[in-house]
């Protein structure tokens, strides 16, 4: 017979098992107090780091965007065939002299263009029916500057065969006659505050010249800027 302060203790069922603290010792403390600090300075670093690499960053993009060359801005002012309204005949003249009056705007600041010449060749139905020099020389320029091309007298003529005439006459009566004038030049740019000048670009600008009963360009297309673009 068992003693009743002697009886085996059972557990029953699955209940929750004794809770034991567990305490830890001071260098345990101690090292997790260090392991913390130490993530704290690394993530402020590394903060700083970020902040001082975002402002060097924005101040390279303002600067930037103050010294990026823009492009050339042209603008037909004139362009007229005086000979288109006034001759009324089946057979085309050996020859039609064109009126051409263009400006380049330089839009940037700090800026200087150099050209080595700028060439332009007319269009009708896809097909070049004229051109001509409108800067046979190498010239330069300035920013904020405005340079009017001026081509008249002993400028660029028409060489158009007998059915190009024809189909002009057509579209002259029904009252519009569709040129495109495509300007070229090769391009450099000087940046003035750094003294250096970049690679040279071919430029390519295309203007729609749409010429009306009178013989002259269309005046809701004068002065409107030319698309350009390089190459």
């Amino acid at each position: 017979m068992n003693h009743p302060n002697h009886l085996p203790i059972h557990r029953v069922g699955n209940g929750p098992k004794p809770n034991f603290q567990r305490h830890h010792t001071f260098r345990y403390y101690a090292h997790r107090v260090k392991e913390s600090l130490t993530t704290r300075i690394f993530k402020f670093i590394c903060t700083i780091f970020l902040f001082i690499l975002f402002f060097l960053g924005l101040i390279a993009f303002i600067v930037w965007l103050s010294l990026r060359p823009h492009r050339p801005r042209f603008h037909i002012e004139d362009f007229s065939i005086p000979g288109l309204a006034q001759a009324q005949q089946t057979v085309a003249p050996e020859s039609v002299a064109v009126n051409m009056n263009v400006t380049i705007r330089n839009p940037n600041h700090k800026v200087v263009y150099h050209y080595d010449s700028i060439q332009c060749v007319i269009f009708y139905q896809g097909q070049i029916v004229g051109g001509t020099p409108l800067v046979a020389e190498p010239f330069d320029q300035g920013s904020k500057n405005t340079t009017i091309l001026t081509t008249g007298l002993g400028g660029p003529i028409l060489a158009i065969n007998t059915s190009h005439w024809m189909q002009m006459q057509r579209d002259f009566a029904a009252g519009k006659v569709q040129f495109r004038l495509q300007i070229t030049s090769v391009i450099k740019f000087e940046i003035q505050s750094w003294g250096k000048t970049t690679k040279k670009h071919k430029l390519h600008v295309n203007c729609a010249a749409p010429v009306g009963p009178d013989g002259s360009v269309l005046h809701n297309l004068t002065d409107k800027r030319c698309p350009a673009y390089y190459t």
